[in-house]
């Protein structure tokens, strides 16, 4: 029996790292384009748009549905979820107002 703790000749060579390597921590990893993170300003810059009445509307719908970057079409899609909560609660206290008759009180003194 060989005791021997070689490999035998016609074995392939195993490239190992050295034990001691330390890791490189100033090398970015690579990501995506997909996957790339959106800057604070980009995240600014997306607010304001999205803020403009009917334009703003109409952009955070196409990308909701179309942006190619994902953190982008999340963000899009979260902020058109907060517009439906939004209005729902709008509706919501719009018809508490009108049903209890505090609305027409509220606006008949704007007169």
């Amino acid at each position: 029996m060989d005791t021997n703790n070689t490999a035998p000749a016609n074995a392939a060579p195993v490239n190992r790292a050295p034990v001691n390597a330390a890791p490189d921590y100033n090398r970015a990893p690579y990501i995506p384009p997909e996957y790339t993170p959106i800057s604070m300003w980009g995240y600014f810059g997306y607010q304001i748009v999205f803020a403009i009445p009917i334009i703003g509307f109409i952009v955070l719908v196409v990308l909701a549905i179309s942006a190619s970057n994902i953190n982008l079409k999340n963000y899009a899609r979260s902020y058109f979820c907060v517009l439906i909560i939004f209005a729902i609660i709008a509706g919501i206290v719009s018809m508490i107002l009108v049903t209890t008759g505090v609305g027409a009180a509220v606006f008949s003194q704007m007169n």
